[in-house]
């Protein structure tokens, strides 16, 4: 029984800031001008052009705003994620909407289940809910969230709603990821870790329908084929997110992009043999920007020709890392940048160290 994608969508706020901004931004706040040196050469080696925040740095703002010497208020944790209760309500909403919009022939009565996934901010009830009760879901909705996973998260919810609908042939599921990264930057810090994810991290939000009924006639989506997960043992301590008293900490060790290239062969050609797909058939390769390093790395690892991770490229230049978003990024490109019958190669890395597969076929009905 076939189970498809489709009516994929994405939503960044409104505020947008160039990658030369942020690292001066940035750089007011550090210790010392070797401090400053380096944030600026971080910046500028990310091969990020602009990333959205919402937090509106260039004017007035409630989190972060600065004192008379125009040093940025070290925000407790509470504080960060009562901004983020804020955003992520009426965002979480347009976005949802926006998704049942892109799908003609769903209705609200359609949804039967709700997946919500995000690792920047918690609260209940929590964006779940308010989907069901803002789009007018039936009461009986069953609503599940994934926390704290990171930049993978999208992958386990894909394949819950895979799950749900080879096991319930009639449920349609809204599969929602909302990330706002830039609420955790870490203030007057020299630490490299933190400062390599403040070049990286931005925010942003992808949603989609998972069911087991057909994309619209000439509205184009995936059908999945295989989903699968692989623990990379040797990357257990080098990629971790803690929560900090100054929001959320993050472990990123230098060595990511070197575990992965080291190991990420053996994690996904398994799942490519299971459907007897030869590395070069894949036309499209959505990988997860986490960075220039891992883009490359995945790209000499499986030989790939200059071009295939192009829309992972572009989506970093443009948006940055929005953790568990940015798999619905680049997707909804591949929708219009390949022809029906596209096999496709996704994949995320996260925590653990964790590898996350999906192979998926591009479709028009």
């Amino acid at each position: 029984m076939p189970v498809y994608l489709h009516a994929v969508e994405t939503w960044t706020p409104p505020a947008r800031l160039s990658q030369s901004d942020a690292a001066e931004q940035l750089a007011t706040q550090l210790p010392d001008k070797r401090a400053r040196r380096i944030v600026r050469h971080i910046y500028k080696q990310s091969a990020i052009d602009t990333r959205h925040t919402c937090i509106p740095f260039d004017g007035p703002r409630e989190l972060f705003a600065p004192d008379a010497h125009g040093q940025w208020r070290n925000e407790l944790t509470g504080d960060r994620n009562q901004h983020y209760i804020r955003i992520s309500k009426p965002a979480s909403i347009q976005l949802a909407r926006q998704t049942l919009q892109a799908a003609p022939g769903i209705s609200p009565a359609d949804i039967t289940h709700v997946i919500t996934a995000s690792c920047t901010g918690f609260y209940t009830p929590g964006p779940d809910h308010h989907i069901v009760q803002a789009l007018g879901l039936a009461q009986t909705v069953e609503r599940f969230h994934l926390g704290f996973m990171g930049c993978y998260a999208a992958f386990p919810a894909l394949r819950m709603a895979n799950t749900i609908c080879r096991a319930h042939p009639d449920a349609v599921v809204l599969i929602q990821c909302l990330e706002l990264c830039s609420l955790h930057v870490q203030l007057q810090t020299d630490n490299p870790e933190a400062l390599v994810a403040s070049s990286l991290f931005a925010d942003g939000g992808g949603c989609a329908l998972v069911s087991t009924r057909p994309p619209a006639t000439g509205h184009p989506g995936y059908q999945l084929q295989h989903l699968a997960t692989t623990l990379v043992p040797a990357g257990e301590h080098d990629m971790a997110w803690n929560i900090g008293n100054h929001g959320f900490d993050i472990v990123l060790s230098a060595y990511v992009p070197h575990i992965l290239g080291e190991n990420i062969r053996q994690a996904v050609l398994p799942h490519l043999d299971t459907l007897e797909w030869p590395v070069h058939d894949i036309g499209f390769w959505a990988v997860h920007p986490g960075g220039k390093a891992i883009l490359d790395r995945i790209s000499d690892a499986f030989r790939l020709p200059a071009s295939a991770l192009d829309i992972a490229r572009g989506v970093l230049r443009t948006h940055g890392n929005m953790s568990s978003a940015t798999l619905f990024f680049l997707l909804k490109q591949g929708l219009s940048q390949h022809p029906p019958g596209t096999r496709t190669a996704a994949m995320a890395f996260g925590p653990g160290l964790t590898v996350e597969t999906a192979l998926m076929q591009r479709i028009t009905p």
